[in-house]
């Protein structure tokens, strides 16, 4: 007696394309999310220079991202922080007309995220800052892009806009600076 695996292979094929479609439709959702993606740089809004305004102007980081000493997140400065100079500075320029109209009709302005993470890995900025580490060792030399980048460092140190985030080089700092439960998974992975 023959016995054909023919028609369980043929019952097998729906549940593998859907399976397949799946996967590839994570990976691509993934992916296309510019937080994850070196180099990529979203459309925002209204076109904030970091060069002005932390190259040229020199204004600290933590002027606009107060949120980064105590909290996850660094946060973005408020519509009201953006006018304490721009009630009076450049005025005229577009881009400030725009902000000017954020702050008018008192609506926050809707910044799209650059920097993110998983959900599955838990980071703090203020553990960061409180240890004295500047915000370019992670996010690399803003104070030199017209728009912000996903960047990612190197283990040689460089920065790079072409691989992402890895957890290597976070693991790397740790040890080179013996941070306490550095190594430990459940500090990151919540």
């Amino acid at each position: 007696m023959k016995v054909s695996i023919v028609p369980a292979l043929t019952a097998l094929k729906p549940a593998a394309l859907v399976s397949a479609v799946t996967l590839f439709g994570l990976m691509v959702g993934y992916w296309a999310n510019a937080a994850f993606l070196p180099g990529t740089s979203p459309e925002q809004p209204i076109a904030f220079s970091h060069k002005i305004h932390a190259g040229k102007n020199k204004i600290p980081c933590m002027y606009c991202h107060i949120q980064a000493r105590r909290s996850i997140s660094a946060g973005v400065p408020s519509v009201s922080k953006c006018m304490g100079c721009h009630n009076e500075v450049a005025t005229e320029r577009p881009q400030i007309r725009k902000l000017i109209n954020y702050w008018k009709n008192k609506e926050p302005i809707p910044w799209i995220k650059v920097h993110d993470l998983p959900d599955f890995v838990h980071f703090t900025h203020k553990r960061h800052v409180l240890a004295d580490i500047k915000c370019q060792t992670c996010h690399g030399p803003v104070e030199t892009m017209d728009r912000i980048r996903v960047t990612s460092r190197a283990i040689d140190g460089s920065f790079q806009l072409d691989s992402p985030w890895k957890m290597g080089l976070c693991l790397n700092c740790h040890k080179q600076h013996e941070v306490e439960n550095g190594l430990d998974c459940w500090t990151c992975h919540k």
